[in-house]
């Protein structure tokens, strides 16, 4: 089984940046698109809502309100590749996971990124012995990567702060959530 398993060890590109400087400076603007969006579905919501039947909410029977349950719709995005999710962010070119771990306590070298199948594994380990005393510390993250993700494309950096960032792109194909017809047997 262990021979069906796809490996492949991502490299680690050191930087001279630091997060902070770099992801912070634009955290304002990313809020307040975060909070319009939100205060958009809110008012399209209420719009719907109160333009519904006038006795929409006054139902007294249990199949009534049944009924009126069933035909309630929900809003729905505006297009298929609307994730939602903090860790999808759209770069331009499209949408990229970006993932951030703290591995400060770590030099560079002590630092293993890699894929596994669909999951991306973050280790790092740290040993330090000496006559009086004896260090020992070990990191380990597992990610389950989405649909769409390519572990040749992912990248990863560190930044000199010691935040180890990592992209990866989601072709754009895994972002539409296509419609299957399902049939149905008659017996």
């Amino acid at each position: 089984m262990a021979d069906n398993v796809n490996k492949r060890n991502i490299p680690i590109k050191l930087g001279d940046f630091s997060v902070i400087d770099t992801e912070f400076s634009s955290i304002r603007e990313r809020f307040d698109s975060e909070m319009k969006k939100m205060e958009e579905e809110m008012a399209r919501f209420r719009s719907d809502l109160m333009n519904r039947e006038p006795n929409f909410f006054e139902t007294t029977s249990s199949s009534t309100t049944s009924n009126a349950a069933t035909s309630m719709k929900l809003p729905q995005s505006q297009s298929g590749s609307d994730i939602c999710s903090p860790l999808i962010q759209d770069d331009g070119d499209g949408k990229v996971l970006k993932l951030r771990f703290d591995v400060s306590q770590y030099a560079p070298e002590e630092i293993v990124v890699k894929t596994v199948d669909n999951k991306l594994l973050v280790h790092a380990e740290h040993v330090e012995k000496s006559d009086t005393k004896s260090v020992y510390r070990e990191y380990n993250r597992e990610f389950m990567l989405p649909k769409g993700c390519l572990p040749e494309n992912i990248k990863s950096s560190l930044s000199k702060d010691g935040v180890l960032t990592v992209d990866a792109p989601i072709q754009p194909e895994a972002l539409l959530g296509g419609e299957t017809m399902v049939p149905i047997a008659h017996n």
